[in-house]
């Protein structure tokens, strides 16, 4: 239970928490279209209100370490929850090393069923060591640890990255891989990339954004259909070379086939494991996978297999049933607490980030608390390149929070706006600076709503990304370049600081704000609304002038 807070009684209206996804602080301005943009109304929230820098990467956010990028996901657990937990990463690095993983009951079905039927095991995954949605390194733990187990055959289904690492960078992973495989192969083992494509053209969809996505990867990995190529190096260099400029992420699906027949379609009795960790686009493949009641494609045939994800990827929805090592069981919440406090809440994005809103920020639950205390709000997004409409949805949720505060019903509110983070991880720099404007814009038709509420807002962010759309090289802080003398689009989070601003027009000037964490954002929209923060969250930033 909450109790008041005997610091501060609270401010009279609402609380209001906006993200600002993938608007990072950087000071550099080379690459930065944060600092590039036209920003008057951000420039007057650091000329004149407190402001501080958040940690949102690394072990900040749960991450194995400081060389880890943050992400939506990890990012909007710790805001929501004001606690810092082991996350996916960091839980599979620790489920191989013990050996946890495979002495589990998923991992011995997985095995067991190809062992009786003499089927393949096929590994589906993102194929980079990114380490947001996956890791290559645990690819090849799942490859070495099934040769061990006696497993003949395995199958890998790759899906090339080129936005949480460099753009083009797919045969930096495929051909050291195809040497790992090669080293292994005997005439008891077989090892062999099977497909593959790009992560943002199939398999790899959230929040029901575009099932075509799921339906091209369908076809692709499990049916074996599509252009054929003798190995997945050949087919990267040949669909680059027909569409010069594509970065991985874009290029289409390939099937790798001998003597004229796909080397690897799934089928009965074969197994799959899916070895992402992050559970945004994971749940669509894994549904086409699992419901024997499918509709939102034509799947042809549905192969009888035993499925697992690398984590339970929704846990109220059971999506998958079974997984190989259990996700973090996120206890005491934000949401929790305020709804067993009798404090009404409201969420509010885009469909691409409405889960981030939602599932992600109530602790990886699909529920609400109370169904009469939150309300939840998505504006569906348009289906077109993000960097064909860099403002996205902004406008639209603008409208439908301002409506929402108006009616006096929420005393908290939570917002994200997409734009800096999927018109950042395009590459194309003009566009991210038009997203990051449309932002700008969005703050300021709300802020003075907020204002005339008697409320205040915490601006913040959940990583960075617009504010580094170029590589750079670490030595020189410059933008690296290429054998041409171009700079390189960066498509990936960074490692950069997020801000966070103080907006209040209620106190007087009697607030400041202290460095933290994302994780300290919850203890502080606590203490703005007169309550004291449990004791295990991480403390509050709010300083109150006596």
């Amino acid at each position: 239970m909450l109790s008041r807070s005997s610091m501060f009684p609270g401010v009279a209206g609402p609380v209001v928490t906006v993200v600002m996804d993938g608007i990072g602080q950087r000071g550099a301005t080379a690459g930065n279209a944060v600092a590039d943009a036209h920003t008057p109304t951000l420039d007057r929230l650091f000329a004149r209100y407190p402001h501080t820098l958040l940690k949102a990467h690394g072990t900040a956010v749960g991450m194995p370490s400081d060389e880890d990028m943050g992400n939506s996901e990890v990012g909007h657990n710790a805001l929501g929850s004001g606690q810092v937990y082991a996350q996916g990463a960091a839980l599979v690095n620790g489920a191989i090393a013990g050996g946890s993983l495979f002495a589990g009951a998923a991992w011995g079905e997985i095995v067991a069923n190809v062992l009786a039927s003499g089927g393949t095991l096929h590994l589906l995954g993102l194929f980079s060591d990114g380490n947001v949605h996956s890791h290559i390194e645990h690819l090849k733990a799942l490859v070495m640890a099934a040769r061990g187990a006696g497993v003949g055959r395995v199958r890998i289904h790759a899906l090339l990255d080129g936005r949480d690492v460099p753009a083009t960078s797919a045969l930096d992973y495929v051909l050291p891989f195809e040497q790992f495989l090669a080293g292994l192969r005997s005439e008891a083992f077989d090892a062999r990339i099977a497909s593959g494509g790009g992560r943002m053209h199939i398999t790899m969809d959230r929040y029901e954004a575009d099932w075509d996505m799921v339906a091209r990867g369908w076809a692709t990995h499990v049916l074996g259909e599509g252009r054929r190529f003798a190995s997945a190096a050949e087919a990267i260099a040949t669909l680059r070379g027909e569409k010069p400029g594509i970065g991985d992420q874009d290029l289409p699906a390939f099937v790798i086939a001998t003597e004229g027949a796909p080397l690897g379609p799934i089928v009965d009795g074969d197994s799959v494991v899916f070895f992402n960790f992050r559970g945004d686009r994971a749940i669509e493949i894994s549904r086409a996978f699992t419901e024997e009641v499918f509709t939102p494609f034509a799947r042809g045939r549905l192969p009888r297999v035993c499925y697992a994800g690398m984590l339970q990827y929704d846990g109220d929805l059971q999506i998958p049933r079974r997984f190989l090592v259990a996700p973090p069981a996120i206890r005491d919440t934000m949401g929790e607490y305020l709804s067993g406090a009798g404090v009404s809440q409201f969420a509010i994005s885009e469909t691409q980030k409405f889960g981030h809103v939602t599932y992600f920020w109530n602790g990886n639950r699909s529920g609400r608390f109370d169904e009469d205390l939150e309300r939840w709000l998505e504006i569906p997004s348009d289906r077109v390149p993000f960097e064909e409409r860099p403002w996205m949805k902004a406008a639209e949720i603008t409208d439908a929070l301002i409506a929402e505060l108006k009616t006096g019903r929420h005393r908290v509110a939570r917002v994200n706006y997409a734009n800096g983070d999927m018109v950042g991880h395009t590459g194309n720099y003009y566009a991210a600076v038009m997203a990051v404007e449309a932002v700008d814009l969005a703050l300021a038709r709300l802020l003075p709503v907020i204002d005339a509420l008697g409320g205040v807002a915490l601006v913040t962010a959940d990583h960075g990304n617009a504010e580094e759309m170029f590589e750079i090289d670490r030595k020189s802080g410059t933008p690296a370049l290429d054998a041409a003398g171009h700079t390189r689009a960066k498509t990936s989070h960074t490692l950069n600081p997020v801000p966070l601003v103080l907006y209040d027009n209620q106190s007087g000037g009697r607030f400041g704000l202290v460095e933290g964490g994302l994780a300290n954002v919850a203890a502080t929209t606590l203490e703005l609304l007169g309550f004291a923060a449990p004791g295990m969250w991480q403390p509050s930033l709010l300083r109150v002038a006596q």
